[in-house]
């Protein structure tokens, strides 16, 4: 406690150097002392498609640079593979069962804290614009925020209408990445006279499905071949319900998002619909890094650069191909990994961070980084310290769960540990019997791909029994038990596509 403390107060004094004012604690500092916070959140965004993380084709020179200039997280991960839940995670600092929000049809609950509240408590003038994503319907305000101005639904890449903080609802003509970074800029400029600190959301529909660039992207990866992964072809030691996902919504010879029209196609030169569907995923990510320079270049503009936390993160992963599926919601690595970029006043410059952390830790760093009251019960905990100096006792190990839909019946109810080295995947039927889907143990050090499925393994037994023994006393840590752990029945994997008004 004693290090993070050090951390907020030399991210303090910093800020005071440039700003003009006698550093002091972090709980004693006045409003106007403390960093702005610009937050920008990504949906379904794979760490893999960004420069910084190793794509060898999709250029993203305004994120690389904040990389650069800030701290990378090369091993962070989202507690549940989906939107809402994910996001509801990241304000709140709380595992999907605690918040309440285990769909993507759920309100974040109205009476429950976040840290953009806990910022507006403290005196900063917050704003959300975007893509929320909580309540499927709902494009109403919400709680801790001065200004709110999102859409019902996914929103459109073109020409979505707005909700405007319950004022009016209005199309906006345009691009959707470039629209709300408008929207972003313009609220920044009512705040830069202002005494306040503030606190800014972005949230980009980009690049969730259905995938379409701007214009000027939408033939700028034309010329990359791209393949099925090989690891869509390895499944013969998989759980059959991998196999069963094939042709469906979320399988590699299902729609892909409607870039196939007929369907399910095996053909292996029906491969092209998913080359064109990454095309066009890639293409989205190209405007988002746009959005990135434009906002730096307000902080630059203005001088507030070097006194804001600037923070880019995705809420979940994104399963493109692997193990011969598409979307997320599975507990495999390309589902759960999510890219996660932090450039702040105090914190190191071009560092990578190896240890795992979570969307649940979100919250608590950036209040931290803050130098605001922490949120109390909350099952993530602050980096800060981890990220300055290096934290001995930081996690190892934790867990990861989802619960089967009804609406996207392609997944089962999922429960699996995480360690360093080891990931261990069980499937629950939800009726409290015994597992309904062949379980699965993979050796990440040396099978970061997953290739090999070692749970019948004989000479992994006793592995097998202290992963599951160390995931139930993870679960209990948050309150689950084998009598609080309430799922849905897992009514197994069905062909049907979703409809249309939720995809």
């Amino acid at each position: 406690m004693g290090s993070s403390r050090s951390a907020v107060l030399a991210l303090l004094s910093l800020l005071a150097i440039r700003a003009g004012f006698n550093p002091c604690l972090a709980a004693e500092q006045p409003p106007a002392a403390r960093p702005n916070l610009l937050f920008v959140l990504c949906d379904d965004l794979r760490p893999a498609a960004l420069g910084c993380y190793g794509s060898p084709h999709v250029r993203t020179p305004q994120i690389d640079r904040l990389a650069s200039e800030g701290i990378l997280f090369r091993n962070a991960f989202c507690t549940t593979s989906l939107c809402s839940p994910s996001r509801a995670s990241i304000l709140s600092g709380l595992y999907a069962h605690a918040h309440g929000v285990t769909n993507n049809f759920t309100e974040y609950p109205a009476a429950m804290t976040s840290f953009p509240g806990r910022l507006h408590d403290a005196g900063y003038a917050t704003a959300y614009f975007g893509k929320y994503h909580m309540g499927e319907e709902n494009d109403g305000p919400r709680p801790g925020f001065d200004r709110f101005v999102t859409h019902k639904g996914q929103g459109k890449y073109f020409d979505t209408e707005w909700n405007f903080h319950g004022e009016k609802r209005e199309v906006v003509p345009g691009y959707y990445t470039t629209v709300v970074t408008d929207m972003a800029v313009q609220w920044l400029e009512e705040q830069k006279d202002s005494p306040r600190p503030w606190c800014l959301l972005l949230g980009h529909k980009a690049p969730h499905s259905f995938y379409t660039p701007e214009p000027k992207y939408a033939h700028a990866f034309d010329g990359v071949r791209v393949a099925y992964p090989e690891s869509a072809f390895k499944l013969e030691d998989k759980p059959g319900w991998i196999r069963e996902r094939l042709t469906t919504w979320h399988g590699i010879y299902g729609p892909l998002f409607e870039w196939r029209k007929q369907f399910p196609d095996p053909r292996p030169e029906a491969v092209v619909d998913f080359e064109n569907m990454v095309h066009g995923y890639w293409g989205t990510i190209l405007s988002v890094d746009d959005s990135l320079g434009r906002l730096r270049a307000w902080l630059e503009k203005t001088g507030q650069l070097e006194r804001t936390i600037l923070v880019f993160m995705g809420d979940n992963g994104l399963l493109e191909g692997e193990h011969g599926m598409v979307d997320k919601r599975t507990a495999h690595e390309a589902s759960l990994r999510i890219p996660l970029i932090v450039r702040a006043p105090g914190l190191p410059a071009g560092r990578t961070i190896a240890q795992q952390v979570l969307t649940v830790d979100t919250a608590p760093s950036l209040l931290e980084l803050c130098g605001a009251a922490p949120l109390s019960g909350i099952h993530g905990r602050s980096w800060v310290r981890l990220a300055t100096e290096g934290d001995p006792s930081w996690r190892t190990s934790w867990f990861y769960h989802y619960n089967y839909e009804k609406q996207f019946p392609y997944t089962p109810n999922v429960r699996a540990i995480r360690t360093d080295d080891w990931k261990y995947i069980h499937y629950p039927t939800g009726a409290g019997g015994p597992d309904k889907h062949l379980a699965e143990l993979y050796d990440l050090k040396n099978d970061p791909g997953e290739t090999k499925n070692l749970i019948a393994d004989p000479a992994q037994s006793a592995r097998i029994g202290a992963l599951g023994a160390e995931l139930a006393r993870l679960m209990a840590g948050t309150g689950l038990t084998p009598e609080t752990d309430k799922m849905p029945l897992d009514e197994g994997i069905k062909a049907a596509l979703p409809d249309q008004k939720i995809r």
